[in-house]
């Protein structure tokens, strides 16, 4: 199964303020706050929507290939997706900019200050999925992952113009588009993933309850952080696939990003809904273990291992096929 994924491809700045926001922020002085804190703790780490679902389908042997703009700071990026079993070939490069920076600061209360420049991102409108399939031969799903407005509602129209399955993944963009364009983005999407808040701000954003958004697309998978993972289907009774248990977070992981992958690398591996739902939440406890969004290993042996003891024998059974392209190690 080839997948092409659409989507962002930044560099993640992220810092640890020890001290709390709360204490600098003056109530009075809000409209003309000026805030400046030390932090002690800075850590450079690759990422952007579409790059680590990539670098997750990487890591299953499926050599997605990564559509986005980055700029002429590329070189390393670029070496390691490659390296990681990404097709990178149809990422444009625009000279003179660079990849997009996403800065997060963090305090001792978890709260958070944060800014996205988008660089290079801007390009990646004029990239077309008909030179992408040209390129690599056809297109079995394309996923349009979060990424400028405009870049994600023309891979979609190209999509449907051409008759290529896709899958949506709007996230945060939702808030900057019209209704029109919501209802298009997501409309026919075979699997739309959301988040809770993204899925009330869908909802809101499209006019459409819940059963109206669930009958225009294939399923819908909705992300419940601790709770799991919701699946649903027009006509079938919804089913909660719970979270992989006892996990203890070390670092920014963004699990939903693995989750993404895992559940595309499952239903390329020819499962059901339901048991790419498993495995995307066994996949996306690796990340949560991991320093970054792309510093898990896909070990064949452990991924299994934590199937089996999370959803049982046969679940593990019944994704063998999905994991047979992982990181080599003799079978389980």
């Amino acid at each position: 199964m080839r997948i092409a994924v659409t989507g962002s491809i930044a560099m993640d700045h992220l810092m640890v303020f020890p001290g709390r926001f709360a204490e600098h922020l003056v109530a009075e002085r809000l409209r003309t706050a000026s805030l400046s804190f030390l932090v002690d703790r800075l850590t450079v780490r690759y990422g952007g929507s579409g790059a680590n679902i990539a670098y997750g389908l990487g890591q299953f042997g499926l050599a997605p290939v990564l559509v986005g703009a980055a700029g002429s700071d590329f070189d390393a990026y670029q070496l390691w997706l490659k390296q990681h079993g990404v097709d990178v070939d149809s990422v444009l490069v625009a000279p003179g900019a660079r990849t997009a920076r996403f800065v997060r600061t963090t305090d001792a209360d978890l709260g958070e200050m944060s800014a996205f420049h988008a660089g290079a991102a801007g390009a990646a409108c004029t990239i077309s999925l008909r030179s992408v399939v040209a390129r690599v031969g056809g297109l079995d799903l394309v996923l349009v992952s979060s990424n400028d407005p405009a870049t994600m509602l023309r891979h979609t129209e190209e999509c449907r113009g051409d008759g290529i399955p896709f899958a949506a993944a709007p996230s945060r963009q939702l808030a900057r588009m019209s209704r029109s364009d919501v209802q298009f983005l997501v409309s026919d999407a075979q699997v739309l993933f959301t988040d809770e808040y993204e899925s009330t701000l869908l909802q809101e954003r499209t006019g459409w309850s819940a059963l109206g958004v669930l009958e225009r697309v294939g399923a819908r998978i909705t992300t419940l952080g601790r709770d799991g993972v919701l699946v649903e289907r027009a006509g079938r009774a919804p089913v909660v696939v719970p979270a992989v248990p006892d996990l203890v977070a070390t670092g920014p992981s963004r699990a939903g990003d693995a989750l993404k992958a895992g559940v595309l690398a499952g239903l390329a591996g020819g499962a059901g809904l339901q048991r790419a739902a498993q495995l995307g939440c066994a996949l996306a406890s690796l990340a949560l273990e991991a320093s970054g969004p792309q510093e898990y290993t896909v070990d064949r042996r452990r991924l299994y291992r934590r199937l089996l003891d999370t959803y049982g024998k046969q679940s593990a059974i019944d994704l063998a096929p999905a994991l047979a392209g992982a990181v080599p190690q003799e079978q389980p």
